[in-house]
């Protein structure tokens, strides 16, 4: 395992990672599925100072969809609709490398981490659904060949009018700022990378936005230099067709590198039946028969296997396998098939613990040991116990910034206006 690429991977785990530990799952909350912290302190306040030193975040994702998300994907409601929302939730964060971490790079890079599911495995049931062509979907490819799977689309691309959150899409959302960002670092003469990652859902979500960034050109700058987008997946169900990957990685040049553990079955759940896997004359022939449930793969695997870890115990619970925290202390300790694990970099087993119950009990790790103190609650001045205001820093940090917002139709032609 080369320890650049190793080190590059975990970097881009953890600022997956860092969207799980900054989401409020706590259904308490008045500001429950909101992000808990300020978008100027996000890093600091999750106690991730490398990645504070190299990247600063530049804006915030929500996304809607009436798509029957469980729990956090709902519109329930919540103690106070005034203070937060019904229908928005955090997804995300664009973010971009400071000058000393670009230096250390060689260019600019801009990440967007996308945050998958939180409780589990919930969602895998609601996600067996059909292929649609991503050109219905307002992303503009020009061959309705190119399908992509309607549950992950429908959250990238669904809005609510009445949301100041999710007026617009998670795509809107995510163009205009790629956008913004090339076209600043670009005209100081920089080179520009953008790195997208995510986990389970998010990691679709992540395959999604890389490839409509390509398709849409959004990388594109000075007319003619395109910026290199790479994808850093971690555990992703199947996202679109063979012809999704052809032109994903054929005709528009878009890098992926998953990372999956080999017992973890999310990763093989869309198109179980009809994939990449099976032989190609059988795959042809439900493609041209236009069938909806022929998956494909894109980019290339890391196939880790959590039973070489001597840190790890024997569990049945396939949110284990399924575990970010988990894949991260994996890649620290591989070293190539049938290379002896060795944990790389040092990087703190306890980790693994911080959302599942999966080191071994002599390590002396509590189970899902994260959590806020006092979850959350702080005394205020009259001795109450109270949930801190965060209205502040939801008005500061929402997509509503006066920036320009992105407005595509479904000829990839977009007119940009300034927000009221």
């Amino acid at each position: 395992m080369d320890p650049l690429l190793r080190s590059e991977l975990i970097r881009y785990g953890e600022l997956a990672q860092a969207c799980y530990d900054a989401f409020d799952y706590d259904l308490a909350s008045r500001y429950c599925g909101s992000c808990k912290y300020p978008r100027r302190a996000f890093f600091e306040r999750l106690g991730m100072p490398d990645a504070a030193r190299g990247y600063s975040v530049t804006r915030y994702l929500y996304a809607t969809s009436n798509f029957r998300f469980p729990n956090f994907f709902s519109g329930r409601s919540r103690a106070d609709a005034k203070l937060w929302s019904q229908r928005a939730n955090w997804i995300g964060y664009v973010a971009v490398s400071t000058d000393e971490e670009s230096a250390r790079l060689g260019r600019r890079d801009i990440a967007i981490a996308w945050r998958g599911t939180i409780t589990r495995l919930e969602w895998v049931s609601d996600l067996m659904d059909y292929l649609r062509p991503v050109a219905d979907e307002g992303i503009p490819c020009p061959d309705p060949e190119v399908k992509v799977e309607s549950g992950f689309v429908d959250l990238y691309t669904d809005k609510d009018p009445s949301c100041r959150f999710c007026k617009y899409s998670a795509r809107e959302q995510v163009l205009v700022e790629v956008r913004k960002l090339v076209a600043h670092h670009t005209a100081l003469g920089e080179d520009v990378s953008i790195s997208v990652t995510g986990h389970s859902l998010g990691s679709s979500l992540a395959i999604l936005s890389a490839y409509d960034i390509a398709e849409s050109a959004a990388n594109l700058s000075n007319g003619s230099n395109r910026a290199a987008v790479c994808v850093y997946s971690f555990s992703w169900p199947r996202v679109g067709n063979g012809r999704f990957r052809q032109r994903f990685e054929g005709e528009l040049g878009v890098k992926a590198l998953w990372v999956t553990n080999v017992h973890d079955n999310v990763p093989r759940m869309e198109g179980i039946f009809l994939n990449v896997g099976v032989p190609e004359m059988v795959r042809r022939v439900a493609e041209g028969l236009r069938m909806p449930w022929c998956y494909s793969h894109v980019g290339v695997e890391l196939a880790l296997d959590h039973k070489r870890s001597p840190f790890l115990k024997d569990t049945l619970d396939p949110g284990c396998s399924h575990n970010l925290e988990a894949h991260l202390h994996l890649l620290d300790g591989y070293h190539g098939s049938g290379g002896r694990f060795v944990l790389a970099s040092g990087r703190d087993p306890a980790l693994v613990n911080k959302a599942s119950d999966f080191l071994k009990d002599h390590h002396c790790v509590p189970p899902y040991w994260r959590q806020d103190e006092n979850k959350g609650m702080v005394r205020a001045s009259d001795g109450r116990w109270i949930q801190p205001d965060r209205r502040g820093h939801l008005h500061d940090d929402h997509h509503h910034d006066g920036h320009h917002v992105v407005d595509g139709d479904h000829h990839g032609h977009f007119r940009h206006f300034r927000q009221p």
